[in-house]
């Protein structure tokens, strides 16, 4: 197993242990450093440099990275031209069922005979106890993470654990052997029929003082889960965005917590974002807070959304399309509007906190919209990183292949872009917005996990729901290895990025895979305890 090696810099020492962890087993406490005070502990630079552009595909857009007021009526486009760029960088003379798209976007094989996180509960979206900078907290000598799950003994198939979704919690001690040692699971985060709603879906956690915590979630509401769990069913859901403030404890045990107090935050407005009334399918969910170190005292967040409107009425616009004047490879508007292209329109929307307490919030116009590109842009952050003495803003979602619109094509995956503030004229990563996907066949039609088609490569579907830790880790859940179904967490794997390059780095880990579910803290908190 190799280590990365990298030229004298800041934190070579410690990005060379992130390395080592993953590859001799040594991981937890050597990451317990003093962060940043406001950026994330930063990713590696990459090896690779701005792909150039392919004859034969429209130019990218233009983005200037231009920071904007938070409070501004700008949003930046995902464009079509843009996203064009994921088949200009695809290799389209692979063999049939390959991976068509470049090493240094593609994620690492997984194994088909991965190992169970939990025999009890299938597991999916997760993420870290963390402070409002997105470091990743150990408590008293415990590292703790929250994940979506669900009972695999109820009697409902793997598919149906979306109206099943509770928010779990995993502990384990922080110098563990990541390895080796399994994940402790806690239960369930929230006691029965407390949260608001009956279903649980995807957010944030943040440790605020003392053994305080605030849990940011989804609070969806089924109407018919016993139908769905039967393979019926179809009313739609409701959603908000909610909070539970609640107390963290820990001793030589383990890790508990109770007290929790919930708060409905937000509801979709129908202008900004779209609800219910305007399209059943709508996606307003995954808040993401943190602070913005040039706006002291403010706290924001991002979460998914789609443009307001009824579903349907959007029309595509020039500039969703993105194209610079006179390009020959260009679509022209009829033709686009001729597609129903139009049905896509994903943004990824901005909040700020009015009070102190995080109880009281306002809408922010979206940061960034995909209209005519794509239709969900799921579990967003902010990652921001120093380059070259200047904070950059790395915003990352995650989308499927089976969510793009017409003419479009792109992985399930990690997607990025980067500006100089919250709200920028973000330029997409590796100027696609591709940045980490499952191994795919590009040239071919799109499918979904719970059916792909065996012609594809079949590790399509390998993973999902990806979150960028310190350090340019990248933590996801199993979903199908090729027709093995998973719930259970990937191995971490490694990316490295700056100037809008991202890469994966397969001298990490074992060929480019650390181990399974490894989320490492870098900021201790209240101690080691009697636990170590």
């Amino acid at each position: 197993m190799n280590t990365h090696s990298t030229p004298q810099r800041p934190r070579r020492r410690l990005r060379q242990a992130v390395a080592l962890a993953a590859a001799a087993s040594v991981a937890g406490s050597i990451l317990l450093v003093t962060p940043a005070a406001q950026a994330n502990l930063p990713a590696d630079p990459p090896s690779s440099t701005m792909p150039a552009p392919t004859p034969g595909f429209p130019l990218p857009t233009n983005h200037t990275q231009q920071a904007y007021d938070p409070a501004a009526d700008f949003t930046s486009k995902w464009t079509r031209a843009d996203a064009k760029q994921i088949m200009a960088q695809s290799n389209p003379n692979v063999a049939p069922g390959q991976n068509s798209m470049s090493p240094n976007v593609t994620m690492p094989e997984i194994p088909k005979d991965f190992p169970a996180m939990n025999d009890d509960v299938w597991v999916w979206d997760t993420w870290s106890l963390t402070d409002e900078n997105a470091n990743q907290i150990s408590y008293k000598g415990w590292d703790v993470v929250f994940s979506l799950v669900a009972d695999r003994h109820e009697g409902y198939g793997f598919d149906q654990r979306h109206w099943n979704a509770r928010i779990g919690y995993f502990f384990r001690k922080t110098n563990a052997d990541p390895a080796k040692d399994k994940w402790n699971y806690g239960g369930h985060l929230f006691l029965d029929n407390t949260s608001i709603g009956n279903t649980e879906w995807s957010g944030s956690t943040r440790l605020m003082q003392g053994n305080k915590i605030n849990v940011f979630y989804t609070a969806t509401t089924f109407y018919d889960v016993a139908e769905r769990n039967a393979g019926g069913g179809g009313i739609a859901p409701d959603a908000a965005i909610a909070k539970a403030l609640g107390n963290i404890h820990a001793n030589q045990n383990g890790v508990t917590f109770d007290g929790f107090q919930h708060t409905k935050l937000l509801e979709p407005d129908g202008k900004l974002y779209q609800n219910k009334a305007q399209n059943p399918g709508f996606a307003f969910r995954d808040p993401y807070t943190f602070a913005d170190p040039a706006h002291p005292g403010k706290t924001f967040m991002v979460f998914e959304g789609n443009t307001g409107g009824t579903r349907g009425s959007y029309k595509c616009k020039q500039e969703d399309l993105g194209y610079a004047a006179g390009d020959p490879n260009a679509e022209t508007l009829a033709q686009v509007n001729s597609t129903g292209a139009w049905y896509q329109t994903a943004n990824v929307g901005l909040a700020v906190a009015d009070n102190k307490d995080l109880t009281k919030w306002s809408f922010l116009p979206p940061i960034l919209s995909a209209n005519c590109v794509n239709d969900q842009t799921e579990r967003p952050q902010i990652f921001i990183q120093n380059e070259n003495g200047k904070n950059k803003y790395y915003l990352f979602t995650i989308s499927h292949q089976f969510t793009y619109a017409d003419g479009m094509r792109g992985p399930d995956g990690v997607y990025g872009f980067v500006g100089n503030g919250v709200r920028s004229d973000y330029q997409p990563v590796n100027n696609s917005g591709l940045a980490l996907g499952s191994p795919t066949d590009l040239n071919m039609q799109a499918n979904a996990p719970e059916g792909p088609d065996p012609r594809q490569n079949g590790r399509q579907f390998q993973a999902y729901s990806h979150y960028v830790q310190p350090g340019g880790l990248v933590q996801s859940f199993i979903d199908n290895v090729d027709g093995v179904r998973g719930g259970s967490l990937s191995p971490t794997v490694k990316m490295n990025f700056k100037a809008g390059v991202t890469q994966v780095d397969r001298s990490f880990g074992k060929n480019g895979l650390g181990p399974f579910g490894y989320l490492p803290t870098n900021v201790r908190v209240g101690g080691e305890g009697h636990y170590k």
